[in-house]
């Protein structure tokens, strides 16, 4: 399958929802914001959320300093 993930298209064999692709790309997944084809897609919703072929995704981290 095929998708986007912050502007890189990338192919994918195995992922079969979000939770498992934000796990795989992101160290840490609670500072992540997650955004599927434009919407954002809340945490608790990761799970349930499916991939399709041609899906665009945006992970955004949030990085703390000073």
């Amino acid at each position: 399958m095929n998708i986007v993930i912050n502007g890189t298209s990338r192919q994918l064999n195995s992922a079969k929802n979000l939770s498992e692709i934000v796990n795989a790309f992101c160290k840490q997944s609670r500072h992540v914001i997650t955004e599927l084809n434009g919407r954002i897609v809340p945490s608790d919703q990761w799970a349930q959320t499916s991939i399709k072929d041609g899906d665009a995704l945006e992970l955004v981290t949030f990085v703390g300093g000073g």
